[in-house]
């Protein structure tokens, strides 16, 4: 991009993944809404975030987006690639960035697929608090400066993290669904709590989730790692290494089932990948 000159962005496809990232990036004042064009299949959507965000862009066709965009992010299911790359390709050019957010399609698949530059990104709904990981794999064609206007367009959202195609699938487990998995577990946490001891739910909820803001800000300032965590709060004798115990004798095999679960999808994802 020629410096002086605003990037403009477009987003297709306006679920969860794609008005989190176009809230986050108006929200941080990383871009401006009126460099932002938004497009989804069914309007409803879209148009939901331009009430809110009026100098938005909700634009009607494909072409618009990629007429309009320098960057585009394609914020869609796998199954539906096909059905957004066949009619983006006949406007894409090398100095449009297409940037996708779903890991099982590698940028090399992409970079085969369109004549642009292409980069994965995959972001986490952490960055809606502007904080978390984003996940970063770049192809062959794109260019300095495309690459370092990625950077720093996440960085107002998240921490890049530029990631290996073989640990795509864990690393997103970790930092994309790793929020959903982890609230699966403390809902258990708190229903298990109340079942045991008779406290409020809404009392334990509030405790837990105090506890878990009160975890991640040690963790941010570095004044413990998980290992040191462990060791400052288990007293020997105490109850923290009772229950520890119990957590040892019951955990099993459950997160290397979850792993495999995920990578079998993973898998089975991009087999429904036509291009």
């Amino acid at each position: 991009m020629k410096e002086g000159i605003s990037i403009r962005y477009g987003i297709i496809g306006t679920g969860n993944m794609g008005s989190m990232l176009t809230t986050s990036f108006i929200t941080s004042k990383a871009v401006s809404a009126r460099d932002l064009v938004i497009y989804n299949r069914s309007a409803e959507k879209a148009l939901k975030l331009k009430k809110i965000y009026k100098n938005l862009t909700v634009a009607s066709s494909l072409e618009e987006v990629t007429n309009n965009s320098d960057v585009i992010f394609l914020c869609v299911k796998p199954h539906h690639f096909k059905d957004v790359l066949d009619p983006l390709n006949h406007n894409l050019n090398d100095s449009h960035c297409l940037v996708s957010i779903t890991s099982p399609v590698s940028v090399n698949e992409l970079e085969n697929h369109t004549p642009c530059q292409v980069a994965r990104i995959v972001p986490s709904i952490t960055n809606r608090a502007l904080s978390g990981v984003s996940l970063f794999t770049f192809g062959e064609r794109i260019t300095e400066g495309n690459k370092q206007n990625l950077r720093t367009l996440f960085k107002t959202i998240s921490h890049p993290v530029e990631i290996e195609e073989e640990y795509i699938r864990a690393s997103s487990d970790i930092v994309s669904c790793g929020p959903a998995f982890v609230s699966f577990l403390l809902k258990n946490w708190i229903e298990s709590a109340h079942k045991v001891s008779g406290i409020p739910q809404e009392k334990a909820t509030e405790l837990t989730e105090e506890m878990m803001i009160g975890l991640g800000t040690l963790l941010s300032k570095k004044i413990f790692s998980l290992d040191e965590l462990m060791e400052k709060v288990t007293v020997k004798g105490g109850v923290t290494g009772e229950g520890l115990k119990a957590l040892e004798s019951h955990v099993g095999p459950l997160f290397e089932e979850m792993f495999t679960a995920t990578q079998r999808k993973h898998l089975e994802d991009k087999k429904t990948i036509k291009f």
